[in-house]
C-alpha cells in the first residue's frame, strides 16, 4: 500500500506538474496570439492613418472597385416628354445651355452633357438601371424663363408622362438641383420626388425650410462648379503662391448676408487686419471684383475660411484647393462629397461656427508651415474629384458620381402603383400590364 500510495502520489504529482505546465503554455500561446493581433491592428491602423487622403487608382481599377462597368443610365430627350423643354430653356425657349453652364449652377448642364456622351448611357428604357431627368431649372428661374408656379406645374406635367417613374415610384430617377435651395425649387418635391435620387451640393437647408430636401440614404452630394479657368485650362487663370509670399494668415471673401457667423468674421478682420483679409465685395458697378481678381485675393492667404452663408455649403471650399490654401469649414451642418474615398480631416479643418473669434486665429497661427504644406500636398491629390471631366479620367467629379449612383441600383423596384402576378408580370391597380400603361397619368393617384 505504501508503495502504491507512493506511486499514486508520484503519479498525481507528475500529473499536476504536467497540467500546470500545459496551462502555462496555453496562457502563453493566447497571450502571443492576442499580442500579435493587437500589433497587427496597430500596424494596419498606422499605415491607414499615414496613407493619402484619396486612394488613387487607374481607370480599370476604378471601374472594378466601383463596380459600375455594367451600369446603364437612360437620359430623357428634351422632345420626348411634353414640358421638359421648358425646364431646359424657359417658356420662350431662349435660354441656352451655354448660358447656364457658367457660374455656380453649371453642374446641371455639365452632368447632363457628360451623361449624353457617356459609355454608360443606354437608349433602351427597358434595360436601364437608372433614368436621368435633365433640367436647368435654377438657371431658367434666375434668368426669368419660368416663375415658381410654372416650375411646379411643369415638373408635375413632365412626371405624369413617365411610366418608368410611376413603376418605381421615382426611386430610379435622378434629378440635379445645383444651388443652395436644392430640390425646394420644385415646390411640391416632397409629394412627387421624395424617393428619387437628388444630386445636390447642399446637404442642409433647414434654416429657411421646415424640412431638408436632402436624405443621406438616397441622395448624393456633388462638388460645386468651379470656374474652368482654374481646373482644366493650361495655363491656369491664377497660379498658387508660395506660402512665404502670402500676405495673410486667413481670408474670407464673401458678403455678410445678415448671418451671425459672417458678421463675426468681418468684424474680426477689422480687428486684426494684418492676419485676416475680408474685403467688402461689390457684385456690380465699376468696383465689382473680377473673376481673376477674386482668385488673386483668395490665393494670398494660408487658410481660406468657408463659413455657412444662405445655406450650409459654399463654393469657396472647393475653390481653395486650386489656389492651394487650406480650407477651414465654419459650417456645422455641411455635407461633403465622396466620403467613402476622401478623409477630409487630412486635407481641411472644420472649426465650430460658435467659436469664431481670436481663438480661431490663434489656433491657425499655431500650425507650422510644414504642416500646412503637407495638408496642401494631400489636397492636391484629391482636387481632381472636384473637376467635371469625362469618365476617361479615373479621378473626376463625374467618375465619383457614377460610383455613387452604382450604389443606388436595385434589382427590383416597386411603388404604390405597382403590382405583380405569379408569372412575374408587372401590372397597375387596374391589372393593366406595364407595357400598356398610357401617359399622361394623373399624379394625384400616387399614394405616398
Amino acid at each position: 500500500m505504501a508503495t502504491i500510495n507512493s506511486g499514486n502520489k508520484t503519479t498525481r504529482s507528475h500529473s499536476h506538474h504536467h497540467t500546470s505546465f500545459t496551462r502555462v503554455h496555453h496562457f502563453a500561446a493566447l497571450a502571443l496570439v492576442a499580442a500579435t493581433f493587437f500589433l497587427t491592428r496597430l500596424f494596419d491602423h498606422s499605415i491607414a492613418h499615414c496613407s493619402n487622403a484619396y486612394h488613387y487608382t487607374t481607370p480599370d481599377e476604378t471601374v472594378r472597385s466601383r463596380g459600375y462597368a455594367n451600369l446603364k443610365i437612360y437620359v430623357y430627350e428634351k422632345d420626348e416628354i411634353d414640358g421638359l423643354q421648358l425646364l431646359l430653356s424657359g417658356r420662350d425657349g431662349k435660354i441656352s445651355a451655354d448660358a447656364c453652364v457658367k457660374g455656380q449652377w453649371g453642374t446641371q448642364v455639365k452632368i447632363h452633357r457628360l451623361l449624353l456622351q457617356s459609355t454608360y448611357r443606354t437608349r433602351k428604357k427597358e434595360e436601364a438601371d437608372l433614368f436621368f431627368v435633365p433640367s436647368y431649372v435654377k438657371c431658367v428661374r434666375m434668368m426669368g424663363g419660368l416663375n415658381d408656379k410654372e416650375i411646379n406645374q411643369t415638373y408635375v406635367k413632365v412626371l405624369s408622362q413617365m411610366p418608368y417613374f410611376r413603376l418605381s415610384g421615382g426611386r430610379n430617377h435622378i434629378f440635379v438641383f445645383p444651388s443652395g435651395a436644392g430640390a425646394h425649387l420644385f415646390k411640391s418635391w416632397a409629394t412627387y420626388i421624395n424617393r428619387s435620387i437628388i444630386l445636390t451640393p447642399e446637404g442642409d437647408r433647414t434654416d429657411k425650410r421646415d424640412i431638408s430636401a436632402f436624405n443621406t440614404w438616397k441622395d448624393i452630394i456633388i462638388p460645386g462648379n468651379i470656374d474652368d479657368g482654374m481646373t482644366i485650362n493650361n495655363p491656369r487663370l491664377v497660379d498658387p503662391l508660395p506660402l512665404s509670399r502670402r500676405k495673410y494668415l486667413a481670408n474670407y471673401l464673401g458678403r455678410a448676408q445678415g448671418k451671425i457667423g459672417l458678421l463675426r468674421l468681418i468684424e474680426l478682420a477689422k480687428e486684426y487686419p494684418d492676419k485676416l483679409e475680408s474685403p467688402v465685395l461689390k457684385f456690380s458697378g465699376p468696383e465689382k471684383l473680377g473673376k481673376r481678381d477674386y482668385f488673386l485675393h483668395l490665393r494670398n492667404a494660408k487658410f481660406c475660411l468657408a463659413p455657412r452663408g444662405e445655406s450650409s455649403w459654399t463654393l469657396r471650399f472647393y475653390e481653395s484647393f486650386f489656389v492651394e490654401c487650406v480650407p477651414v469649414i465654419l459650417s456645422d451642418q455641411v455635407e461633403l462629397p465622396f466620403q467613402d474615398v476622401v478623409d477630409y480631416s487630412q486635407i481641411s479643418i472644420k472649426w465650430p461656427s460658435t467659436r469664431i473669434g481670436k481663438e480661431l486665429l490663434d489656433y491657425l497661427e499655431s500650425i507650422s508651415d510644414n504642416e500646412i504644406e503637407e495638408m496642401i500636398a494631400r489636397g492636391r491629390r484629391v482636387r481632381c474629384l472636384w473637376v467635371y471631366d469625362t469618365e476617361l479620367e479615373s479621378c473626376s467629379a463625374f467618375s465619383g458620381i457614377l460610383g455613387e449612383l452604382q450604389k443606388k441600383v436595385r434589382q427590383f423596384h416597386q411603388s404604390a402603383e405597382t403590382f405583380w402576378l405569379h408569372n412575374g408580370s408587372l401590372v397597375s391597380r387596374d391589372l393593366v400590364e406595364f407595357s400598356k400603361w398610357k401617359p399622361p397619368m394623373p399624379m394625384a393617384l400616387i399614394l405616398w
